[in-house]
């Protein structure tokens, strides 16, 4: 568990719980929504994002929660999971997080725990992908050494994005 104390109050990092699946659900969902990104090819689509717990206790695989320390409320996660099973590149996944908590510097301490997670799993580098207009999201990647790359890596299901970035671990 991670405190992190910001202007707007208290969160807190946690590893997933089954009880966070519905919430979450929402929170990624709208998310893409208010991106554009409902269609085919984008996370809102893809069967753990109905079942997030169940889909993050795999070998390999981390997620974690976001919480209002104060009122309790999930506001948003992220997590780590392999990329098309492979042992040495895993891919930053499913970091969304409620507009009224974003800016306030908690997309960069879930960023550096998953990192670590990663390298604790033996993972050698991190890949993710995301859409050119989520600009935030994409100066931090770059802040934390995400080179973008050209084109996808694997097959992620994920054909809609058109951001791909990497860096060593």
């Amino acid at each position: 568990m991670m405190r992190i104390e910001t202007s707007q109050g208290i969160f807190i990092i946690r590893p997933i719980d089954p009880k966070d699946n519905a919430r979450l659900t929402d929170i990624i969902v709208n998310s893409l929504l208010e991106f554009g990104a409902s269609g085919d090819g984008f996370a809102c689509n893809d069967p753990e994002t109905q079942a997030m717990y169940e889909a993050y206790q795999q070998l390999g695989r981390k997620y974690y929660t976001l919480v209002n320390a104060e009122t309790q409320e999930i506001v948003g996660g992220g997590g780590v999971a392999p990329l098309n099973g492979s042992l040495e590149i895993c891919e930053f996944v499913k970091m969304y997080y409620v507009p009224e908590v974003r800016g306030l510097g908690l997309g960069r301490k879930m960023l550096e725990l998953c990192i670590a997670e990663a390298r604790k799993m033996g993972y050698k580098q991190m890949y993710l992908e995301t859409l050119e207009r989520m600009d935030a999201a994409r100066a931090l990647y770059e802040q934390y050494n995400f080179r973008q790359v050209k084109s996808p890596l694997g097959a992620t299901g994920h054909f809609s994005c058109d951001a791909f970035y990497i860096r060593e671990l």
